[in-house]
């Protein structure tokens, strides 16, 4: 176990006890129990205290502590009992069960709940849609069932009054697909009447106090369960520690939510009110006998007639037929003819207790067949889908002694007869088994055998049933007493049964009436009064037909057997008994064919007081649950067996052979060189494939040996787990580097070999990759690609130049020097027209004037003696009023020349360029369309455009970038350096451009 459960909490096992007696046996339970252990093992048998209050030992938490888990790894749990189920379920492909047994108010129905979670929380990983509807309908269907299957008892709060056995189905990846719930033995005659300080079932006291205004009008209903004689006795009491109005309206919404998300649909859950209605109004209706007038049946009225009004309108069914069915019965003669023959207030009063029980326990059965409906799996093939396995829930009504005990506590005690002789004989053949299994010799154990009991019940024609069904069977007369009599002349002689009659001295039986079993938990006098009547079951055939013809078609399916004719000759229905009986014989086969899992569930205290444990009252139980004799069949050759491998497992950290792999031949050797190290070999057998260990100290010496190495191997351990995930964390690393590295080369070779492709035709003429497009570098390449770039570009520049014919590099030059001061200024330039720079004097550029232009610029060259003319072009001149006038332009490399074409070229103005320029501000000139030359005129702002730019301009520049760039353009700008160098351009408005 693990260390939280140390020697302060007692022994987590019985097997442990040094001593096997009763006084050890109950001061180990105290002590657990005052420590908050409510949960101890025998064996593999868990054995649960009831604490009456909330406690911190579940929840999803819990659930993830016990997942997985072996059985002796955690403290004792209901949830390492599930898991154990679920594991051996899922691993061995075998059906399981768990048995959950005890007295009543022990705690097996919130057992079932923890162990329902549980499977619930561990299934289902993949959250398919289908598998959690199952798990809701699973959930769900418990509290629907303790609503119609449970009451408040003075034993419980909230008492199964019925037996449950559930089925799940889970698949091969064990996840749950399907459900069956078989039910036994509702306790309907607790619709009639309860004992004093008891209550009827939850769900009347939810309808009445849960239910809304409107709805209690609609059902015709007061609030107040006083007002109804099923409910009266309960009426001032609740159903749980809470106040009673409000558990019981949580109650009736949490059921309601329940019903919806199971399945049952609004107009199902409104008949099932409509029927609980109809039951509590059928309980007020009395029987008055009179001789004329009023609802007059022979001698027989209703004393109330507006509740016959209520239950026909509940029922669906015509009111006049209520009446009949209340105050007669039909019955057939010889001839088949058919005689209605009147009640008596005694026979009526019967007929209508009867037909409350019926319609109570048709509409339980209905509510549980509608949930195995809706939860059983449908259209699984085992071929496709494999074979389906099955764990098995045992919540059934435990061992009941009350103070007057009539045929219901005699069938739930002949049950947990049932069931304890199972569980001994599934004990004892276990422990055989496996001793013969590993060769190991067997000691017996004497323990108390009920088989005598059981047979005492169910033997044929002379057992307790048998004679019950012959009396039920007769004709005539045959009383409860003379049932007795017969009972008494069979069994005179037997140990377990005695009666007044049989035992004159024993006055606590009354003569003709009582008689007793001495069971396994003890003795319990039963009076026969009622018990052929509630074996019979009796029903007239008026109530099923009435129910059958019902218009309500839920009511209506609860009585398929209302449509045979009354004149119809049926076989004799099975009496109760027999059908308990039978359905016990099914339980038990069912169980016997599955690997069973114990829970024994022990009642600490009859006050139902948290933290006190009656240790009078445990010892009983203790003594009938017959779980001392467990523990000495658990420990009579050998008080614990582990295999080899999971006793190495635990305990191989003990020896110096055995740490931390063994050498030996075989896992038996090592165990044995671990025994004999300690000195333990005298006090264990080697079986085939498990070590028997006969004493419990030997166990206690090995655990304190493991538990004092444990921190130790645990710092071991950590180190060693520190040293591991600090090299993984640097092998991910240097992996991480050199994926890293690898693919930057990677993206660096496929960068370069794109490259290559792409560029394998750029020494092609006439464009030499001029339209190529880079592909886009990995970052580290990004300075890398941008000076190949630039050295494709001078490449490109180099081989377009090298084609250019050595008389036209001088207008490449100049054109390019013009493109570097004019891009981005004027849209044509002229870059793509050859410049002939003395337009004037062209015939063909100016052939009106060029006569007069060559006269006087020859006259210009005699007076100022320059000696080559650089530019000349006409112009237009557009003043700050905006008044053009047309001019001409004549730059040579001396002068700059304003002179007026319309009166022979004449000289308005002239500026030498060695001067730097006056600071004055001329007329601006700008181009014109309409240039009678046909050339554009360029624009002139005053004296700031300076003879130096010109020269600059016009100046042979060698091979440098801007060229180069040029070049490279795969549009170069040709229009714009034509415009710019034509006759007639401009130069820029302002120095700066």
């Amino acid at each position: 176990m693990e260390d939280e459960e140390g020697p302060e909490y007692g022994k987590p096992d019985f097997v442990l006890l040094d001593q096997v007696t009763m006084e050890d046996f109950m001061k180990n339970l105290q002590l657990r129990f005052e420590k908050g252990r409510i949960y101890t093992y025998i064996g593999e048998v868990l054995v649960s205290v009831n604490p009456y209050q909330e406690l911190p030992l579940y929840g999803l938490e819990a659930i993830a502590r016990y997942q997985g888990r072996e059985l002796y790894e955690r403290p004792p749990h209901l949830y390492a009992v599930a898991n154990a189920a679920y594991k051996a379920m899922k691993r061995r492909s075998r059906d399981t069960c768990i048995v959950i047994s005890g007295e009543s108010g022990a705690g097996k129905t919130e057992a079932s709940k923890h162990i329902m979670q549980y499977i619930a929380a561990v299934t289902n990983p993949s959250q398919r849609a289908e598998v959690e509807r199952v798990k809701d309908v699973l959930l769900k269907s418990t509290c629907v069932l303790e609503a119609f299957g449970n009451a408040r008892t003075n034993r419980n709060h909230n008492s199964s009054r019925f037996g449950k056995y559930m089925d799940i189905n889970f698949d091969f990846k064990g996840d749950p697909v399907g459900g069956h719930i078989h039910s036994y033995l509702l306790e309907k005659s607790r619709v009639l009447k309860q004992h004093v300080g008891e209550r009827n079932f939850h769900a009347f006291y939810q309808l009445l106090r849960g239910s809304g205004d409107q709805e209690l009008q609609a059902l015709h209903l007061e609030r107040n369960p006083a007002l109804y004689n099923f409910t009266r006795q309960g009426a001032g009491l609740n159903m749980g520690a809470h106040n009673g109005l409000d558990s019981d309206e949580k109650s009736h919404r949490a059921v309601t939510e329940a019903m919806r998300v199971i399945g049952f649909s609004p107009e199902e859950v409104e008949s099932i009110h409509h029927i609980l209605a109809a039951i509590l109004h059928l309980g007020n209706i009395e029987f008055v006998e009179t001789e004329e007038g009023g609802m007059q049946k022979g001698s027989l009225a209703v004393t109330e007639e507006a509740l016959v009004g209520h239950v026909a309108e509940l029922t669906a069914t015509p009111r006049d037929l209520v009446l009949r069915s209340l105050l007669a019965r039909t019955v057939a003669s010889g001839g088949r003819e058919l005689i209605e023959k009147g009640h008596t207030v005694a026979e009526a009063s019967y007929a209508r207790d009867a037909c409350a029980k019926a319609v109570y326990q048709r509409l339980f059965e209905w509510v549980v067949n509608r949930i195995n409906g809706i939860m059983e799996a449908h259209g699984r093939d085992p071929r496709h889908d494999g074979k389906d396995t099955v764990i098995g829930v045992l919540d059934i009504y435990g061992f009941e002694v009350f103070p007057v005990n009539s045929f219901e506590q005699f069938c739930i005690n002949y049950c947990n007869e049932k069931l304890q002789q199972l569980f001994i004989r599934l004990i004892l053949k276990q422990e055989q088994e496996e001793y013969e299994r590993e060769g190991i010799s067997w000691q017996s154990v004497e323990y108390f055998n009920n088989a005598a009991i059981v047979e005492l019940v169910e033997r044929p024609h002379r057992g307790i049933l048998a004679v019950l069904d012959e009396a039920c069977s007769t004709a005539g007369p045959i009383t409860d007493r003379i049932f007795l009599q017969t009972l008494d002349a069979h069994h005179r002689h037997h140990p377990h049964y005695c009666s007044r009659q049989l035992c004159p001295t024993d006055k606590t039986m009354e003569f003709g009436r009582d008689f007793r079993i001495k069971h396994y938990a003890g003795d319990v006098t039963y009076s026969v009064e009622g018990f052929i009547d509630k074996n019979r079951d009796f029903l007239f055939q008026d109530f099923k037909r009435l129910l059958y013809n019902s218009t309500n078609p839920t009511l209506r399916a609860m009585w398929p057997d209302g449509q045979q004719d009354i004149t119809e000759v049926t076989k004799r229905p099975l009496t109760a008994g027999t059908l308990f009986k039978n359905s016990m014989v099914a339980l038990v086969e069912n169980l016997a064919s599955k690997e069973p899992f114990y829970v024994r569930c022990i009642k600490p205290n009859e006050d139902k007081v948290a933290g006190q444990l009656d240790e009078d009252h445990c010892r009983h139980q203790v003594s009938y649950l017959g779980l001392l004799e467990n523990v000495r069949v658990r420990r009579a050759g050998f008080a614990s067996r582990q295999p080899y491998p999971r006793f190495l497992l635990r305990y191989k950290m003990t020896c110096e052979y055995t740490w931390p792999n063994h050498l030996l031949g075989s896992d038996r050797a090592a165990v044995s060189a671990l025994l004999e190290q300690h000195g333990l070999q005298g006090d264990v057998a080697f079986g085939h494939s498990k070590l028997f260990i006969r004493s419990p100290r030997t166990l206690v010496a090995l655990e304190q040996s493991r538990a004092r190495l444990i921190p130790i191997i645990v710092l071991l351990l950590q180190k060693a787990w520190r040293g591991t995930l600090a090299r993984w964390r640097c092998r991910r690393l240097r992996a991480v580097y050199t994926i890293m590295r690898c693919f930057r080369r990677h993206k660096v070779h496929a960068y370069l070999a794109e490259l290559q492709r792409r560029f394998q035709v750029a020494r092609q003429p006439p464009l030499y990759g001029r339209d190529l497009e880079w592909p886009p570098p990995p970052t580290v390449l990004q300075p890398f690609q941008d000076t190949c770039r630039a050295l494709f570009c001078r490449w490109r520049a180099r081989q377009l130049v090298k084609s250019i014919p050595p008389s036209e590099m001088a207008q490449i030059k100049a054109k390019v020097a013009a493109m570097g001061a004019l891009q981005g200024l004027r849209q044509d330039w002229g870059c793509q027209r050859a410049w002939v720079q003395d337009y004037l004097s062209s015939a063909t550029d100016n052939s009106t004037a060029s006569g007069l232009f060559a006269e006087r610029l020859k006259a210009l060259q005699e007076k100022d003696g320059f000696g080559t003319v650089l530019f000349s072009s006409h112009v237009r001149k557009v003043n700050r009023f905006r008044k053009s006038r047309d001019r001409a332009l004549l730059l040579t490399d001396r002068h700059l020349y304003k002179l007026e074409p319309g009166r022979q070229y004449r000289v308005m103005r002239t500026v030498t360029l060695d001067t730097k320029g006056s600071s004055s501000e001329g007329p601006c000139l700008r181009l014109h369309p309409s240039e009678p030359s046909g050339h554009s005129a360029p624009c002139l702002c005053g004296t700031q455009a300076r003879a130096a730019r010109a020269r600059f301009l016009l100046q042979p520049w060698c091979l440098h970038p801007p060229l180069a760039k040029l070049l490279s353009q795969p549009e170069p700008p040709w229009p714009g350096l034509a415009a710019a160098l034509s006759p007639g351009s401009g130069l820029a408005q302002s120095p700066t451009q």
